[in-house]
């Protein structure tokens, strides 16, 4: 018998908790709504755009803040826009990063279509191949709390995907201007001492992430 597909809201609940100083990516859609339902945290960068682009950002969160956990919550059908990401990552090993693809085998944004993971796609494969030394399929609870203490031990490097179901959950939205998502997470890394540099959202990216962020 297939055993019962996880609650996507359960797994973000599970894996953010207890949250302290996580730092969080959430890719467009579903993730970033269940993040949200989470507890919309300082310290929560959802992406309302950018498809294919959540690893990069939590690649460099992760560099700029070597002491901080970094946890990118993503879709499959994102994570399937962004596969070059994970040779980047492999090759560059952050310890401090985590990747957790909620892998429903659906694009939900778009109409519930299949993703290429429903017809076999192993992104945990992929992983793997790319040099992660932990790459893994939850299909579990039980997996899914040895997962969350892998992240949140900073054990290194990690890559899991979760099967979850593809029943739609209440959309609870994060805000949704970037300017202001940026300047929330630096003043929750670097306090209200520095001086701010605001970009409009529209020039958010990986490089300002990590100009912006980087340890003191």
């Amino acid at each position: 018998m297939t055993a019962a597909l996880l609650n996507r809201r359960v797994v973000v609940r599970e894996l953010v908790t207890p949250r302290r100083d996580l730092v969080c990516v959430a890719g467009l859609g579903s993730p970033a709504y269940d993040l949200a339902a989470a507890g919309n945290s300082p310290l929560d960068f959802p992406l309302w755009g950018a498809m294919g682009g959540a690893a990069m950002v939590g690649c460099g969160l992760a560099f700029a803040q070597p002491d901080r956990t970094v946890l990118v919550v993503t879709g499959d059908g994102e994570m399937l826009m962004g596969l070059g990401a994970l040779a980047t990552i492999g090759a560059q090993q952050p310890p401090n990063l985590a990747i957790v693809v909620l892998d429903n085998e659906r694009y939900g944004e778009t109409g519930q279509q299949k993703t290429h993971t429903a017809a076999g796609v192993d992104l945990a494969g992929v992983a793997r191949a790319c040099g992660f030394p932990h790459a893994t399929v939850v299909r579990t609870m039980a997996e899914l709390v040895d997962v969350r203490e892998h992240v949140h031990a900073r054990a290194g490097l990690l890559f899991a995907v979760v099967k979850v179901s593809p029943d739609d959950e209440p959309r609870v939205l994060p805000p949704r201007d970037g300017s202001y998502l940026t300047e929330r997470m630096r003043q929750a890394i670097l306090g209200t001492d520095r001086k701010s540099t605001r970009l409009n959202s529209s020039h958010l990216g990986i490089s300002y992430a990590v100009f912006c962020l980087k340890k003191k």
